[in-house]
């Protein structure tokens, strides 16, 4: 069993049904799933870029990616509908706990500079949304594949109502808020 889910389940779920006052256990918030998407623009013109971004995704996270298209033509991008933007992997059970703890304990600590993610990022339905500038935080990727430096968004969903009820969840599990 994942190290994280282990901790949910003995500290987190427990302190989270205290702190907020859940009776009803299947109302305790829990997360759903991770996204994690990388957008390439220049796809269209360097198909390489798109197979290289695939291979480290399915590296990082341990299961194939799925290409994505764009949805509409637009022609100050020389953009048309059908043509591939991005390649995205949608994480969940145990691969979705090994991912975020290999995030929060190896992969953030490795960001230079690193003060904490924003408490800010969440959308108003308990949803967090982190942007990483380098993929090459990452140990499992091999930073002599990759040329050009690829960004990546990983989005946490969970069945939290309300932001503070997600802060709360994410925080004990282990995510390094920034302290104000």
């Amino acid at each position: 069993m994942a190290r994280l889910l282990e901790r949910y389940q003995k500290e987190v779920f427990p302190n989270l049904q205290k702190e907020f006052g859940i009776t009803n256990v299947m109302q305790v918030p829990k997360i759903e799933k991770i996204t994690c998407n990388i957008g390439i623009g220049e796809a269209s013109r360097n198909s390489k870029l798109l197979d290289t971004a695939m291979e480290q995704l399915a590296n990082i996270t341990g299961q194939h990616p799925v290409v994505r298209k764009a949805r509409k033509s637009i022609a100050a991008f020389k953009l048309r509908e059908g043509m591939p933007v991005g390649v995205k992997v949608t994480l969940r059970r145990d691969r979705m706990y090994e991912f975020l703890d290999r995030l929060i304990n190896i992969a953030l600590p490795r960001v230079r500079d690193f003060r904490g993610v924003s408490t800010t990022a969440f959308d108003g339905r308990g949803n967090y949304t982190l942007g990483i500038r380098d993929i090459l935080i990452f140990p499992e990727v091999d930073y002599q594949k990759v040329e050009e430096t690829m960004g990546m968004n990983i989005t946490i969903s969970t069945t939290a109502p309300s932001d503070d009820q997600a802060r709360a969840l994410l925080a004990g599990m282990g995510m390094p808020f920034q302290h104000r």
